[in-house]
């Protein structure tokens, strides 16, 4: 089973991350969630957005890498994030040239031209999403393939950002259901 480094999106370490977190671990695989916040927890995109400003992108790079840092070196490490925490884990994921895979929960991030990586990717997203609009998504999947990814990407239609977040308002029970199979049949094969 995989070893999962599981990063919260900008609300912080909400319970829907750490019921993720469970659902992973009840099918073998084991998983840590740092908290990137420091206990900080929002269910308003304006507060979320304001810790992560307050904290900095540069400085959330860092708590993330250090999150990572016991964990790497074994090998095939998982990298995994819902938005925000999915940039971040993209990030990682490509500076690790011993990552085992990378699940992408509603967020992704920007790569260099020359990036590379053979790692398979995995991206659930709404369709649309204000967060990751379609140009955005197709740029970004073909910067993906380029770099050499192994890359699905499943939309869900009419699903909010944070579909998978029971607590908040964008939830859909349907696609969070069909986003959870699908990612752990991807996970089981990593």
């Amino acid at each position: 089973m995989a070893r999962v480094l599981l990063l919260h999106s900008m609300y912080g370490l909400r319970p829907a991350v750490r019921q993720a977190a469970d659902r992973l671990r009840s099918a073998g695989h084991e998983v840590h969630v740092p908290d990137l916040y420091d206990g900080r927890v929002v269910d308003d995109p304006e507060a979320g957005i304001e810790i992560k400003e307050e904290i900095g992108r540069d400085e959330l790079l860092r708590r993330a890498v250090a999150a990572a840092a016991p964990l790497v070196g074994h090998g095939g490490l998982v990298y995994a994030g819902f938005s925000l925490g999915g940039s971040l884990a993209q990030n990682l994921a490509f500076a690790d040239a011993k990552a085992g895979g990378l699940l992408l929960m509603h967020g992704t991030s920007d790569m260099a031209d020359d990036a590379s990586t053979e790692i398979p990717v995995q991206l659930h997203v709404a369709d649309p999403d204000t967060w990751e609009p379609a140009d955005w998504l197709n740029a970004w999947y073909l910067r993906m393939r380029k770099a050499g990814a192994d890359v699905e990407v499943f939309r869900y239609r009419g699903a909010g950002h944070l579909f998978t977040d029971l607590d908040l308002p964008d939830y859909d029970a349907e696609a969070a259901d069909r986003a959870w199979t699908i990612a752990l049949e991807f996970l089981a094969t990593l």
